[in-house]
């Protein structure tokens, strides 16, 4: 956050409110204190006009608004005094209650008003004008400001941001306090999910012990939620077990009894798997049941047929002028008469001509053809591709809210998608919950349609979905294997197929689209990254340093991390300029103009695109700073044609994007990639990885670093290792089927 001082304190009422978020309680507001009117920001709930408050925070200094006072907690008091009171009332805080009314109120009741409004509200029918519907609304309408206000008050003291408060009394109500006092770590719990790091500090003010059980419960699910986050839809319960004890500070026996009250309610999951126990979070074992379980339904509606639609196929071959191989021919045919298709390959193989084939026929037959992705910039891509139009698969499912406010996709089992063909592209991006919310969302004769590489990484999201379907054998799969005579004369693709065998691709060839420029020290690999970026081949390729070429890296930290190239890589495409509005926030100075990426999903974040409203801003979404504006605490961000609007909270979701890992490039595609490919962690340093990287360039690939590093890469066959029970559970869905005697058309 902000470090221009230390934290100071600051007492006043409420003059008046200049901007509001209701969403996350950010606020812009005048505070009158000590005979001065102060400038206040912050997230601080819904505070009205007339209000005292309290505050700790610091003060900042913008060029053009002058002194603020960015609060970081809040205590709030209702105001007491007849004045205040009448001043607050007439905010507007309740429908139906405006200046005139609480004038009549104040003049009634005094200084004891919202004493009155508290304790004894059919009293206000003692007032003129005052109906028994409007006393009612009043009253319930108080009763909530009195509740969220006193939970306000009482987390505060914990430093607990206001929103975190508003979510409380969503789910609890009055008996917020009363259920944070006996249990804090049920703040951990969904629907508020603050971080347990964050609440054990609190239980320990608590005077709660280490082996509270209440705290192992946490701990145990917060080591799940940690290692989802890092891909693996289960643990295994030994792995789990030394983990929590670890960080927990606890014995086993501690933990066991733990576990199995969290089975025993339903919270976690145990799956035995080839004699060995993994641990789920609920929400993740019922995915991967229901993903297998889905799976089979298709297969059962689809009956096999043997047809093998050579005539439209020939058909198709003239109208596009297009002559497909024998594997191509195959995947049509299998497309059209199968409930389900895999269809796999890599670069220059073809995919994209045999699913255009695919597309025509379907719609020649009439049938509805939905296509998606899971990535805006992969749903771009692959709609260029085909000439139809893609949407990314949260669009498709229409993200909406639940009563209690949580987000959840419009389109499911009550209200299925319209489609008789679903379409996916970039596969192996999808992850296990995504991948459950979109065969949950589709019609019993609905077929889909995977398409992906399976040698590239795995999803950011927890499950390796792609390679647990492929692995099972349940799926038709068909794998294109044949580089095409133009695309062979990429040396980006012939040298992405000699990585994916384990051949040394060629790094000696500069006369075509891949290049390798040998620096063995890292501060000269990082110089000649920036220059590359900065003028080489902007001059040479007219490439934009911004729109064109992309960094890609193993690391996140070290020289050669994103996080020390992106600083770099700024300083030399937008350096500080008196135009340049910029903010520091954490670590990251942020600057108009900068290049920058979403790291995690939130639905909430609206965007305009050309009059088209939605909301929704995900993983991996690169965008262009806009504008910063200090005085609204905003940031516009264009992102790729929508304009999205952040406070300054949450920029903790974003990164600079000069420079960006491997993994976060999934699903899109650059016309420069310049990948530095030396030193670093080992574990970090494999085949698919540098496959993937290299299959993110369009138009033009550049390693930096070392033939021995990019060697090592080749020959380290090591497969991203996560935890998963998709393809044991589709095995035993198979064997389940079996034993019932129903066929499974394959």
């Amino acid at each position: 956050m902000y470090k221009e001082q230390e934290f100071i304190h600051l007492e006043g009422s409420v003059e008046s409110i200049i901007y509001r978020n209701d969403d996350n309680g950010y606020i812009v507001l005048e505070l009158a204190s000590d005979d001065d009117l102060i400038t206040v920001v912050g997230e601080l709930g819904s505070v009205q006009i007339g209000e005292e408050l309290r505050l700790t925070g610091t003060y900042i200094t913008h060029a053009k608004y002058g002194t603020q006072f960015k609060a970081e907690v809040c205590e709030r008091r209702l105001p007491t005094s007849a004045a205040s009171i009448r001043r607050y009332l007439a905010s507007g805080i309740v429908k139906g209650v405006g200046p005139a009314m609480s004038k009549r109120i104040v003049d009634h009741f005094g200084d004891e008003t919202l004493d009155i409004i508290e304790q004894e509200p059919e009293r206000l029918s003692e007032v003129k004008g005052i109906s028994d519907r409007l006393r009612e609304s009043i009253a319930e309408e108080f009763k909530q400001i009195f509740g969220i206000r006193t939970v306000m008050v009482y987390l505060s003291k914990f430093g607990i941001a206001p929103s975190f408060s508003v979510r409380a009394w969503k789910k609890w109500g009055k008996a917020s306090i009363d259920i944070i006092g006996e249990n804090p770590f049920e703040l951990c719990s969904p629907g508020i999910e603050m971080d347990f790091i964050i609440v054990d500090k609190i239980a320990s003010e608590f005077q709660f012990a280490e082996d509270n059980i209440n705290r192992i419960r946490a701990g145990i699910s917060y080591v799940l939620i940690r290692n989802a986050n890092s891909g693996h839809t289960c643990l295994p319960l030994d792995r789990l077990t030394e983990t929590a004890c670890a960080l927990l500070n606890i014995d086993e026996d501690k933990f066991n009894e733990a576990i199995e009250i969290e089975i025993d309610d339903g919270v976690l999951c145990e799956l035995v798997k080839r004699g060995r126990s993994f641990i789920y979070l609920r929400e993740y074992y019922d995915a991967e049941n229901y993903i297998a379980g889905r799976l089979a339904i298709i297969k059962h509606s689809f009956p096999k047929i043997d047809k093998t639609y050579e005539n439209e196929i020939d058909r198709m071959q003239v109208e596009l002028g297009i002559k497909y191989e024998s594997l191509q021919r195959q995947a049509i045919s299998l497309a059209l008469s199968r409930g389900a298709l895999i269809l796999t390959g890599g670069p220059g193989t073809g995919k994209t001509t045999t699913l255009n084939a695919i597309i025509s026929i379907f719609k020649q037959k009439g049938d509805k053809v939905l296509i998606a992705a899971p990535t805006g910039r992969a749903a771009k891509r692959i709609s260029e591709l085909t000439g139809y139009e893609a949407k990314t698969i949260h669009r498709l499912l229409e993200v909406g809210y639940s009563e209690n406010g949580n987000m959840k996709f419009l389109r499911c089992e009550e209200n299925l998608l319209d489609s008789d063909v679903i379409i996916i592209d970039e596969m192996s991006m999808v992850d296990t919950l995504l991948f459950e919310a979109l065969l949950k969302a589709m019609r019993l004769s609905c077929r889909i349609i995977m398409v992906g590489d399976s040698d590239q990484l795995p999803s950011v999201g927890a499950g390796n979905v792609l390679k647990d379907l492929i692995e099972s054998g349940m799926l038709t799969l068909v794998e294109l294997k044949e580089i095409f005579r133009q695309a062979a004369q990429s040396r980006i693709v012939t040298n992405a197929h000699r990585i994916v065998a384990g051949d040394m691709p060629d790094l000696a060839t500069r006369d075509s689209d891949f290049f390798f420029m040998q620096r063995l020290d890292p501060h000269d690999a990082e110089e000649t990254i920036v220059e590359l970026c900065a003028k080489r081949l902007p001059k040479t390729y007219k490439f934009s340093p911004i729109d064109d070429i992309q960094v890609l890296t193993p690391n996140r930290r070290g020289t050669l991390g994103s996080l020390e190239l992106n600083t770099s890589l700024q300083a030399q495409l937008n350096p500080p300029h008196e135009e340049r509005t910029e903010i520091t926030y954490g670590d990251i100075k942020f600057r108009d103009g900068d290049k920058v990426m979403q790291v995690r999903n939130n639905y909430d974040i609206e965007w305009d695109m050309k009059g088209e409203k939605g909301a929704g801003i995900y993983n991996g979404d690169i965008g262009i700073i806009k504008m910063i504006d200090k005085r609204t605490q905003t940031v516009v961000i264009d992102f790729e044609g929508k304009i999205a609007h952040y406070n300054f909270d949450l920029l903790l979701e974003l990164e600079l994007a000069y420079a960006i890992t491997v993994h976060k490039s999934q699903g899109s595609e650059f016309d420069a990639v310049i990948i530095p490919v030396l030193g670093g962690y080992d574990k970090l340093y494999f085949r698919n990885l540098l496959y993937t990287g290299v299959t993110r360039a369009k138009k033009l690939l550049i390693l930096v670093g070392s033939k021995n590093r990019i060697a090592f890469m080749v020959k380290n066959d090591r497969k991203t290792l996560r935890y998963t029970g998709l393809r044991f559970l589709i095995e035993k869905q198979l064997e389940r089927d079996k034993d019932e005697g129903l066929e499974l058309f394959s």
